[in-house]
């Protein structure tokens, strides 16, 4: 039940406020007529076009967010401005399409005139609103309720609860829709290719990997060529293969120090490749996800900065770095 907040504290006024959007939500949750809910989702999950958002004012602020979110996750969704539909754009609205219209009195006047045109097209109407016994209900073929005791302004005027209730409901239908189209993780990143999201998502051990110019060495190779190769590249890790390209191990350049340290010079001379490398090292395959190798690097009591590269016979395909992968933004 909404109090008006104590003029004592007008912090408390924040947390009381969010409470009544919280609760008007949840109240939301339990007047929803389901069948009418489940008309909607059937409708939006048989769309063979665009899902058409519209709404005047905030409405259709919200309208503009909630056609985002559905186009993020696949389902083609574009904002159509009442007005600007009444004068030519009607032209994009077609029979596949859906129409659904937010308005909080369900009595506003633009999108009350865009109804025939809709029908004239077999367009079917989702309305998301806060009077379901207005015209805009009369004519949509389902109707949410978005109704709500009221706005969280102290005036009760500006629109506050009765939108952050359209939005929710919005959000609803366009994750129930993720669900009902299976949808993957990698569908998600194609429709976001750029930023940490994206890359997390989409980056391959492929795209970053060194596959030409990493160092690599037979098992029977002395300590000096160990020395130049973990030189050559600045990689700081050396993969061991046999005359089939067969990973065998790495070495590191901590491995190198670790043998110089236990080993007298006299007896430098005398250590192979296969004696310093570790064997059967954490490997990686090229299309595995990039994140995925980081993870690998560093969620590990001893972090490593470098992965092999290898194959489905394990064969050594490259290396990839720590620093090629926090490079590249993840």
């Amino acid at each position: 039940m909404y109090t008006e907040p104590s003029q004592a504290s007008p912090a408390s006024h924040v947390f009381q406020l969010l409470q009544l959007e919280a609760s008007a939500i949840s109240r939301t949750s339990e007047q929803l007529d389901r069948e009418q809910a489940e008309q909607s989702i059937e409708i939006l999950n048989s769309c063979q076009g665009k899902v058409i958002m519209t709404g005047v004012g905030k409405s259709g602020i919200v309208a503009k967010k909630i056609a985002a979110t559905l186009t993020s996750i696949g389902t083609l969704a574009i904002y159509l401005h009442p007005c600007d539909a009444l004068h030519g754009d009607f032209g994009i609205v077609t029979a596949e399409d859906v129409v659904i219209m937010l308005s909080n009195s369900g009595e506003t006047d633009e999108l009350l005139t865009m109804i025939p045109h809709l029908k004239l097209r077999s367009v079917p109407i989702i309305g998301i609103l806060g009077n379901i016994q207005s015209t805009l209900a009369r004519q949509a073929d389902t109707v949410l309720d978005a109704s709500v005791d009221r706005e969280a302004c102290p005036l009760n005027l500006a629109p506050t609860t009765s939108t952050t209730v359209a939005l929710a409901i919005g959000d609803a239908l366009a994750m129930t829709l993720v669900q009902m189209k299976g949808m993957t993780p990698e569908d998600f990143a194609y429709n976001h290719p750029a930023g940490r999201l994206g890359k997390r998502l989409t980056l391959r051990v492929a795209d970053l990997m060194h596959s030409v110019d990493y160092p690599k060495l037979a098992p029977e190779a002395n300590w000096t060529e160990v020395v130049c190769a973990l030189t050559q590249g600045g990689f700081g890790a050396v993969n061991v293969v046999d005359q089939s390209e067969l990973l065998l191990g790495i070495i590191t350049d901590g491995d190198l120090r670790r043998w110089m340290m236990k080993t007298q010079s006299i007896e430098l001379d005398g250590l192979t490749a296969k004696d310093m490398m570790t064997n059967s090292p954490i490997v990686v395959a090229p299309d595995s996800l990039a994140y995925d190798a980081l993870q690998l690097m560093e969620k590990r009591q001893s972090q490593i900065s470098v992965l092999p590269v290898v194959d489905q016979e394990q064969k050594s395909l490259g290396l990839i770095r720590l620093h090629d992968i926090v490079r590249s933004g993840l």
